[in-house]
């Protein structure tokens, strides 16, 4: 299986609901160094994975929409715990629609899955992997 990652990150605001979460009930910040790798058993005709410079293009576009937003605040998270684990899942569900929607070049459609991992710092991060 062939892989490539490409990084970004995203700083957001939110707060939990209860009792495991102790402190981080209240509203705070997080910021979140966020890879990710696409896959595919072949390479393409040109000999890679996807364009990079697309890949990256895309994550940026899909961290874009939730960069320096209080997650609190955004109707489609009303009484979800926007947890890591849960908004890796939300942007692997967003790069995949844009993978079908042709947004990284057509030999993207022979990827066969992504994993998007969100660092919470360089001890802890979540990932969700998905198929394509």
């Amino acid at each position: 299986m062939f892989a490539i990652t490409v990084r970004d990150h995203v700083m957001i605001a939110h707060s939990f609901s209860g009792e495991v979460f102790g402190p981080a009930q209240r509203l705070h910040g997080a910021t979140y160094v966020v890879d990710a790798t696409f896959r595919r058993a072949e390479l393409d005709p040109d000999g890679i994975v996807v364009d990079i410079g697309l890949a990256t293009s895309e994550l940026g576009e899909v961290l874009g929409g939730l960069n320096y937003r209080n997650l609190d605040e955004e109707p489609e998270f009303a009484g979800v715990n926007t947890s890591t684990e849960f908004l890796a899942k939300v942007i692997a569900d967003r790069l995949a629609d844009r993978v079908r929607a042709g947004a990284l070049g057509a030999n993207a459609a022979g990827l066969s899955g992504l994993t998007v991992t969100l660092h919470e710092s360089h001890v802890a991060w979540a990932s969700y992997e998905r198929d394509l």
